[in-house]
């Protein structure tokens, strides 16, 4: 199986979690919806894709609910 292409990393102090897709840092998200946003301008068609697929996505530290700061 190959890797996900997404990975979110664990929220930082501020509840910041950095995105990165195909190797590429895409910005500092601090809910879903600006991972959503983030792969949207770089090219990933939302409705082909589940926030949630671990098939996709890599949520590390924790998964798509989890915003709390460390």
């Amino acid at each position: 199986m190959a890797s996900p292409r997404v990975v979110v990393y664990p929220p930082d102090s501020s509840g910041g979690r950095r995105v990165r897709a195909d190797g590429e840092i895409l910005g500092m998200a601090y809910r879903p919806a600006d991972v959503i946003e983030f792969l949207r301008r770089a090219g990933w068609d939302e409705h082909l894709f589940a926030i949630d697929d671990a098939r996709m996505i890599d949520w590390r530290g924790g998964g798509p609910d989890d915003w709390e700061p460390r």
